[in-house]
Parts: structure tokens; C-alpha cells; sequence
């Protein structure tokens, strides 16, 4: 009884916990009549700014951009007055929903134990009511890709629009790759293979050779279970693990594989190339010094960090700032990120200035924008749905007063597939508060 009655507390508080924490922002409902946006600069990514236009959607896809738009009947019109509307921002590094305070334990559920999870589903754990979600599209960030942590094969990552009461709504692709964590290489600042504060090159290469050998034996028996299926159907026991791993073998959906330094990098690739696997690298500060081995075999990378130091004392002050631009000099497919990994949901609101950083350091502006819109939605196979505003695909965008990539810049109004978004958030209601108490 005793037993039982520690259970409910439990349970009372945590869901007591979630309670108090959720966002009370209520989902808007699908778009029921015709929306144009008038006498607005159209910000099309794909293909280039049209001034004084209209954009026009219907059943949450737009349906017309121009002007003197004919309009159906019921149309209802929002003026603009010269405002921009852009693309929703694509966020392609992220656990948004899957942390809320990284101190309390019971929120953090971005990571499962043990080291090998493909059959993990980051979908399954996002929280729709998380508080981050409506602080995190106030600044134009409509669109997540939310990977599990931990381990060496972390589990499935999914595609979320950040509007919705379940995942079910939220959901672009509940299965977008696995996700895996390339084993550190021993030229890694602060590897240590075991406990001992004496670093040891050697039996760090050995480790590093061990977990590289783990992985092979990982992709070979889910080959070897492949061909048993093939041959046993439904006969052959479950094995969820490797199951799992068969949409990746077969290049349904890509492993996106995040990774440390130059040599993880170039190791990465001649696995893929060597496992005929389609791959997308996650990396930092490092990703310009493989731009060569990632352009001959045509591999995009998704930069994170770029608002950061150098992880080596020799290195220049911009090494990371300057990052996407060498990397765009050298032809290579790039997205820019915010950070992705341990507790850094709640900074998800910053991906523009990352991206402005970028720009601030030799990376051309328009292909800044392109780096958290378009090229993330292509990395991610989503560019038919959106990262752009054509006629066809998803009325996903936002309205703002200027550059998006400026700090001074306000979100007026947003909307997730034709569906008007609550922009209120606790950032939002704290300015309310204060501004009412030193008034």
C-alpha cells in the first residue's frame, strides 16, 4: 500500500509538473477561407524578393503569388503596407520538445540508455505543450528537426511544424533518419578513454577502432537480418532493432551522423561511401577542412555553432563565423543550425543570428537566408512542402517589420500551414508583466 500510495505522488507530481509548465497558447484551427497577403514584399528564397505583390492561400498551400490576384469568393485580405513575409525558418539541428529545464531530470527525455536505439522514436517523446515551442516560433522559426541524444545510434529523428495539439498534427515526418553519434576520434580536445587523467594516444586510437568496429558489426547484421526477411517473411522472429535500421540500408531515409573534428569527418564519409548508406553530416568549427572529400561525393552538412570559439588555441578568432562561408566558396550543399544536443532547447530562437553571424563574415546575405530556409528543407527532404514560398507548397511563413536576420526586427504575424499562429509566449507575457511594474 505504502508502495502504491509513492507511486501516485510520484505520478501526481510529475504530471503536476507538466501541468504548470505548459504553454497555453491554443492551437489555431485549419484555415477555413481563402487569406491574401497584399501589398507585401514577398520574400521568395527560390526565387528572389517580388515587391508590391500579393500571396494568396487556400486549404493551408498557397495558391497564387503576383499581382492583381484574382480572388475567390471570401477572401480575407490583409493588408500589408510594404511588410515582408518570408518562409517559415527551418530549425535542422534541434531537441526542441524533447527538454525543458535541463536541471530537472523529468523533463529531459532526449536520450534513452545504452548505446545502440535505431528503434528509439524522437516523435513519440516530443512534447506538444512544451514552453519553448511558442518562445521559439515568435522568432520565425516554424519547422524543427528534433534528433534523440546519446550513444552511438541514437534512434529515428522526426520533422515537426511547431503548431499543433499532438504530434500527430505537428508531424511533417515521424521518421526523417537515423541518428548517429560518431565515436570520437583520439585528436578530439578532452578525450580520455578511461579514467586515468594521463592521456594515452594509443589505447585511444584503440578505442576509437573498437566503436568503429561496433558500428560495422551494427550495419552488417542488419543486412544479415535483411536478407533473413527476404527469405523467411514472416517466419523470422522480431527484432525491432535491426528492423529499424532497414529504411536506412535501403536509402529511404538518410543517417545524419554528428560528428567533432576534420578526421571523424573525412572517417564518416568513406563509411557511408564504403556501406552505400546516404548520409547528412552534423558538424562545428571543422566542417570547411573537409569541404573537399564532402563536395567529391556530394554529401550536404548541416554547420552548428557558428556563434562560437575556436576549439584550438592556434586557431583565427573566426574560424567558426567564417565557416559556411568557406564552405559555400567550395560548392558544398551546407544548412546552418543553432547548436542541437544536450540541454540547448530553449536558445532554438536564436537560429537567425546565427546565420547573420555567418553573413557577418563573408557569407553572401541572400545565402544566409537560404542556409535556415531552403537548403536545411532540402538536406532534409522536405523542399516540396516547404522552405520557400511557391505556389504549391505549404503556407508556412511569417510578416516582420525588416531582415529577419536583424536583431531589431518584430515578428508581426505567422502561420503554419494556412493556420494563423498565437505569437504570444512567456518571454511575451514576463515583457507585459515588468512594462505594467516600472510604468
Amino acid at each position: 500500500m505504502k508502495s502504491l500510495i509513492k507511486i501516485s505522488l510520484f505520478a501526481l507530481s510529475v504530471f503536476g509538473f507538466w501541468n504548470l509548465n505548459a504553454h497555453d497558447s491554443i492551437p489555431g484551427p485549419k484555415q477555413s477561407a481563402p487569406i491574401v497577403l497584399k501589398n507585401g514584399k514577398i520574400h521568395t528564397v527560390s526565387n528572389g524578393i517580388l515587391p508590391d505583390s500579393d500571396l494568396l492561400f487556400e486549404n493551408g498551400k498557397i495558391t497564387a503569388i503576383g499581382s492583381n490576384l484574382k480572388l475567390p469568393r471570401n477572401t480575407r485580405v490583409i493588408d500589408l503596407q510594404g511588410k515582408r513575409v518570408y518562409p517559415g525558418l527551418i530549425s535542422s539541428n534541434s531537441i526542441l520538445g524533447l527538454v525543458e529545464i535541463s536541471a530537472v531530470r523529468a523533463t529531459r527525455d532526449f536520450a534513452e540508455s545504452g548505446t545502440v536505439n535505431p528503434n528509439v522514436h524522437s516523435a513519440t517523446a516530443i512534447n506538444p505543450d512544451s514552453e519553448l515551442i511558442p518562445v521559439t516560433r515568435a522568432n520565425g522559426v516554424l519547422i524543427s528537426h528534433v534528433l534523440p541524444q546519446g550513444g552511438l545510434i541514437s534512434g529515428s529523428s522526426a520533422i515537426i511544424s511547431l503548431e499543433g495539439w499532438t504530434i500527430e498534427e505537428m508531424a511533417l515526418e515521424r521518421q526523417a533518419g537515423i541518428h548517429i553519434r560518431w565515436p570520437r576520434s583520439p585528436s578530439a580536445p578532452g578525450f580520455h578513454p578511461d579514467a586515468s587523467s594521463i592521456y594515452n594516444a594509443g589505447k585511444a586510437e584503440d578505442k576509437y577502432q573498437e566503436n568503429l568496429r561496433k558500428l560495422d558489426t551494427i550495419i552488417e547484421d542488419a543486412r544479415s537480418f535483411q536478407k533473413a526477411l527476404d527469405s523467411a517473411g514472416d517466419d523470422l522472429d522480431v527484432n525491432l532493432r535491426d528492423e529499424s535500421l532497414l529504411p536506412l540500408l535501403n536509402k529511404e531515409i538518410p543517417a545524419y551522423i554528428t560528428v567533432s573534428k576534420v578526421r571523424e569527418i573525412r572517417d564518416a564519409v568513406n563509411w557511408a561511401v564504403n556501406k552505400d548508406l546516404k548520409i547528412v553530416i552534423i558538424a562545428g568549427n571543422d566542417a570547411w577542412r573537409a569541404a573537399d572529400i564532402l563536395k567529391q561525393h556530394d554529401i550536404g552538412i548541416i554547420i552548428r555553432h557558428v556563434n562560437s570559439l575556436p576549439s584550438r588555441r592556434w586557431e583565427s578568432y573566426d574560424t567558426a563565423f567564417a565557416n559556411a562561408a568557406k564552405l559555400h566558396e567550395k560548392g558544398v550543399r551546407f544548412a546552418i543550425a543553432y547548436g542541437g544536443g544536450g540541454a540547448t532547447g530553449s536558445n532554438e530562437r536564436n537560429l537567425p543570428y546565427e546565420a547573420a553571424k555567418s553573413a557577418a563574415h563573408g557569407l553572401p546575405k541572400e545565402e544566409a537566408l537560404k542556409a535556415i530556409t531552403l537548403y536545411p528543407a532540402q538536406l532534409l527532404g522536405i523542399d516540396d512542402r516547404v522552405g520557400s514560398l511557391e505556389v504549391g507548397k505549404l503556407a508556412t511563413l511569417f510578416i516582420t517589420d525588416g531582415d529577419p536576420l536583424d536583431l531589431r526586427t518584430q515578428i508581426l504575424e505567422a502561420f503554419i500551414d494556412g493556420r494563423q499562429v498565437d505569437l504570444s509566449n512567456r518571454h511575451t507575457q514576463l515583457h507585459e508583466k515588468y512594462q505594467e511594474k516600472y510604468k
